[in-house]
């Protein structure tokens, strides 16, 4: 029995070796020996991704502002702004309130011309008003709700607010949401705008609806 069993061991031996001498002789595992398939060396190494302005979800063509605005959520979250890439209002930049949060843009060379948070709860409209009736030629008006815009909202404002286009200004009363830019030589209805009215059996937060984004590219004024 130990004959046999070291025959075996010996047997089991002598075919590793010959196996080992055979991969050697035959089979290079140097790198340079390696090759891919064809179709696979054209695979791109790294994914490129696409990166627009303001985080739209495709570029804006030649001759037009990026920009997203997003009203506030209830009384917690403040609103945003960005422009060509440029975050120019938000809680960040601690330079939003409650109330309604407005940017003036020259809609030429896309330069932020002037900006401010109007409390329209506790606050005096007449700010509003003197704000909104100084606004120069070829400007464009960025604006977003953020908790109460519209306790104090007055004819006037409404009046002014439709000047520059919105369909809802109007309509705008206590915690409703509205995100809107406007213009304020423009002589149609501006196509961004969106609004939600306060309603306890549609609000998605206890007492205000939820929050609105709006983004888009708008035409750039050239003369």
């Amino acid at each position: 029995m130990r004959v046999s069993g070291l025959i075996r061991l010996v047997a089991f031996v002598f075919a590793l070796v010959a196996m080992w001498l055979f991969l050697r002789n035959y089979i290079s595992f140097n790198r340079n020996t390696i090759r891919l398939p064809r179709w696979l060396e054209l695979v791109p190494k790294e994914t490129l991704v696409l990166k627009t302005k303001c985080g739209l979800s495709k570029p804006c063509p030649a001759n037009f502002f990026a920009f997203k605005i997003s009203s506030g959520a209830a009384n917690v979250v403040g609103p945003s702004m960005c422009f060509e890439n440029e975050i120019i209002m938000s809680p960040v930049r601690n330079n939003v309130g409650r109330g309604l949060n407005v940017a003036l843009v020259n809609g030429t060379t896309g330069q932020v011309l002037r900006k401010g948070s109007f409390d329209m709860y506790s606050g005096d409209p007449k700010h509003l008003v003197e704000f909104l009736a100084e606004i120069p030629d070829s400007t464009l008006v960025l604006v977003a709700s953020y908790d109460d815009p519209g306790t104090k909202m007055n004819e006037e404002i409404r009046k002014l607010f439709f000047n520059l286009g919105s369909s809802y200004a109007k309509e705008l009363g206590f915690r409703d949401s509205w995100v809107f830019l406007g213009a304020k030589d423009l002589k149609n209805k501006s196509p961004f705008e969106q609004f939600l009215k306060n309603n306890p059996e549609t609000n998605k937060y206890e007492g205000w609806p939820e929050l609105l984004e709006l983004e888009g590219c708008v035409p750039r004024k050239v003369y």
